[in-house]
């Protein structure tokens, strides 16, 4: 039974109590308050930003810069709610730039925490310090010895609030998490350095990344050493939009959404709608269960962004939402479009005191080379007029001139064995080419197909003698739900009889033997996957079963002509580097990789 709670008079809470309300949003962990303070540093025009912690945070934060400083009037203010130099009006609001603008963070700390703040600016005699704990109602400056700039200290964090304390977690988590802040903190300006330390101990030194290998050994600390070579870059402006950053190649995935980083005029954000339009750029070409990596800064008119939508500012709303989501979408699904990606082995050699036994091994990271879609087909459309052809041969309509054009062999090379009637073997001049030929047909088949449906013509292929299916009360009804979708993807079923469909005709690219197998496969998947959201996407979805089921399956041997025209279809393929599920289709031993692999040059 409910207690009956007893009416109460309204009155007016305490300044102390308002700000610890308030810290209950701002600041949940030491990670938020350092979060607040090294952007209050920022904010400050600061380019160097030292950050000192003691037992995970809750013993000691303390953030140092040398920014422009708080004159000694402002202290007071400083720590007052609501109060703040970032802006002064609505109109500043609509349009601000700085990372804070509330007001609220110092003193929600310095009611949950016992804070000292230090300041100088360069044309003071001294620096001036003040002490707060929430209780007092005046603040009175002293004098110390202090550098140009600001220091925030915050000693026993929660101490006062005991039930906030208590589910801090260990003093190594709540690092954890610190660290992770100022990575995305360091990321987010790269003009600034950054110095962290914990119970002492120096953690991390970042000095100002200036040039681009700087730049690249940042994102490398939070990505990971391989993301930049395995990322495609992006740089691209579109009217009021300017999107500049990384993103990963669809390889170099992770099994959790742990580094997608995204940044909105400079400011670190979460927001469902871009975390939609990077997802659904990389849709046919993430293996299932997979998430992209990312580092992306978006640059915007601010009066077309709201920054004002969640109290620790983790959260934006754009006002054209639509036009955003679009612009993200398609320069990075262009992006992927346009780069092949490729395995590239580093391979790793022994050292002189190993085993005799002891075997090199391999570890596989994600390399891309340019293939870009727009070269001219020229230099694909005869194998034979490459003079490096594996086997030399001068086919009877031999050009010279040609061959003096296309000088040298195309990038996914020529196809020298068909090995275990799965894998072709091709050679080219970068070195040792390994396909997956059911992977790479499928993903060739699926491309034509979406151009042709998109198109609007689709052909179909009749047969020449219509095949009966018998079909379960569920795949009938399945087909009776889908039967205008399959129509449009140049399927011709008809129903001969009680769960009985006829086949009369098949789409032209997967005209080959086994068209009840095809149609059967299909049934089976929409019965597992039923309807989607977009029509689109369910056709795609089909489109991709289609191709998966009617492409080159393994132990079909290949004729030397047949991978041939395999490789360079390859070469003009979006999306060529992964099948339609996300696997790789290909990969590459260059000649460096396969002396270490027989220790040649050691």
């Amino acid at each position: 039974m409910s207690p009956v709670l007893k009416p109460m008079s309204i009155k007016q809470l305490p300044p102390q109590l308002i700000n610890q309300i308030a810290a209950g949003e701002v600041i949940e962990r030491p990670a938020s308050a350092v979060k607040e303070l090294i952007e209050n540093s920022l904010d400050a025009g600061a380019t160097e930003v030292l950050v000192e912690i003691e037992e995970g945070g809750s013993r000691l934060i303390r953030v140092s810069d040398n920014g422009g400083g708080i004159n000694k009037s402002d202290l007071d203010l400083a720590l007052s709610r609501h109060a703040t130099s970032k802006i002064g009006s609505l109109h500043d609001l609509e349009s601000v730039l700085s990372f804070g603008f509330r007001g609220e963070a110092l003193p929600s700390m310095s009611s949950v925490s016992r804070l000292t703040l230090t300041s100088r600016q360069a044309n003071d005699n001294a620096a001036w310090c003040v002490k707060a704990d929430g209780t007092e109602a005046e603040l009175d400056p002293v004098p110390v010895a202090h550098p140009v700039g600001t220091s925030v200290e915050l000693r026993e964090l929660f101490y006062n609030t005991p039930a906030r304390r208590k589910f801090l977690k260990t003093d190594k988590t709540e690092f954890g998490h610190i660290e992770t802040v100022v990575k995305r903190m360091a990321l987010s300006r790269f003009d600034v350095g950054f110095s962290l330390k914990h119970n002492q101990r120096q953690v991390m030194d970042l000095k100002p990344a200036l040039t681009n290998e700087q730049k690249d050994g940042r994102v490398g600390l939070l990505c990971g050493d391989g993301f930049v070579h395995e990322s495609v870059e992006v740089d691209v402006i579109n009217g009021d939009l300017a999107l500049q950053g990384w993103v990963g190649l669809p390889t170099y995935s992770r099994s959790q959404a742990d580094m997608q980083f995204f940044y909105v005029n400079g400011r670190l954000i979460r927001d469902k709608l871009i975390n939609h339009a990077v997802r659904l750029a990389y849709k046919d070409v993430l293996f299932h269960g997979r998430h992209p990596v990312y580092v992306l800064y978006l640059s915007i008119d601010p009066t077309l962004v709201d920054v004002n939508a969640h109290p620790a500012k983790l959260e934006v709303r754009f006002r054209e939402s639509k036009a955003v989501h679009d612009f993200v979408y398609r320069r990075i699904k262009q992006l992927l479009t346009d780069f092949r990606p490729s395995d590239h082995y580093e391979v790793k050699t022994l050292e002189p005191n190993l085993a005799e036994s002891s075997i090199p091994y391999a570890d596989m990271q994600q390399r891309h080379i340019p293939m870009s879609i727009s070269e001219p087909a020229l230099n694909y459309s005869r194998s034979a007029s490459y003079p490096s052809h594996p086997m030399n041969r001068k086919p009877s309509n031999f050009n010279a001139d040609v061959v003096q054009e296309n000088e040298g062999s195309p990038p996914m090379g020529f196809a020298i064995a068909h090995l275990h009637n799965t894998y072709i073997l091709a050679e080219s001049e970068s070195g040792l080419v390994l396909v997956d030929t059911h992977a790479a047909h499928e993903r060739i088949v699926y491309e034509k197909m979406k151009k042709q449906y998109d198109a609007g013509d689709m052909p179909s292929q009749p047969l020449l003698i219509p095949q009966k299916i018998q079909l379960s009360d569920e795949e009938m009804l399945v087909f009776e739900q889908h039967q205008l979708m399959l129509e449009d993807l140049g399927l011709n079923l008809s129903v001969s009889g009680p769960n009985t469909l006829l086949v009369r005709a098949i789409p032209v690219l997967l005209a080959l033997d086994g068209a009840e197998v095809l149609v059967r496969n299909l049934l089976e998947d929409l019965v597992q996957t039923g309807e989607t959201n977009s029509v689109q996407e369910a056709c795609y979805t089909v489109l991709g079963n289609m191709a998966c089921h009617g492409s080159i399956r393994a132990n079909r041997r290949l004729t030397e002509m047949e991978m041939n025209a395999l490789l360079r279809d390859m070469e003009q393929t979006d999306n060529s580097g992964q099948c339609n599920h996300g696997r790789p289709t290909w990969v590459l031993l260059n000649a460096k990789q396969l002396d270490s692999l027989f220790l040649r040059g050691q």
